[in-house]
């Protein structure tokens, strides 16, 4: 394990742009071991006792990524996170019309990450769903307009959302 570490932390100084999830697939390791040894500036983790109030939340957020990954194949949804309700044991996505639907079993989170790092040089901010075997059950980040550039709504709701955290951590 302690192997596994010192692996991470040098990858993280020597290749500063790259992806957690390109990290953990380099070093064999969990994306989730990967994001525990990020910089303190680059990741919050919120109490899974919020997890409710997040995804209540992120409907209003308007258009952003969500990516769930599987098997080395990455699936991506841009468009606003669907509202939600807990029935049969999942948080059932409901979606009037077009768009993300599904059925999450939020039982099996055991974190959520807020992440803020960069990406291919560019401002990136993400909400990251972890299960207890260090994978990533999904991600959601935040929406982009035209141009590439973060909705800035979205960035000032974010920020807002790690500081609140981080105050009362």
């Amino acid at each position: 394990m302690t192997e596994s570490i010192d692996n991470i932390q040098r990858y993280l100084i020597e290749n500063p742009d790259a992806m957690p999830s390109q990290i953990a697939t380099m070093l064999n390791v969990t994306e989730w071991q990967v994001v525990s040894m990020l910089p303190q500036e680059q990741v919050t983790l919120l109490p899974l006792l919020e997890k409710d109030s997040l995804l209540a939340s992120l409907p209003e957020w308007g258009p952003m990524t969500t990516i769930i990954a599987v098997s080395g194949s990455v699936f991506e949804f841009k468009g606003p996170f669907p509202k939600g309700k807990y029935a049969h044991g999942y948080y059932n996505l409901i979606t009037k019309v077009d768009g993300l639907h599904g059925h999450l079993k939020l039982d099996n989170v055991s974190a959520i990450a807020l992440i803020s790092k960069p990406f291919r040089g560019n401002e990136s901010h993400s909400i990251n769903f972890f299960g207890d075997q260090g994978e990533m059950i999904f991600k959601v980040y935040l929406g982009r307009d035209r141009q590439r550039v973060l909705l800035a709504d979205q960035v000032v709701r974010f920020k807002a959302l790690k500081a609140r955290v981080s105050s009362t951590a």
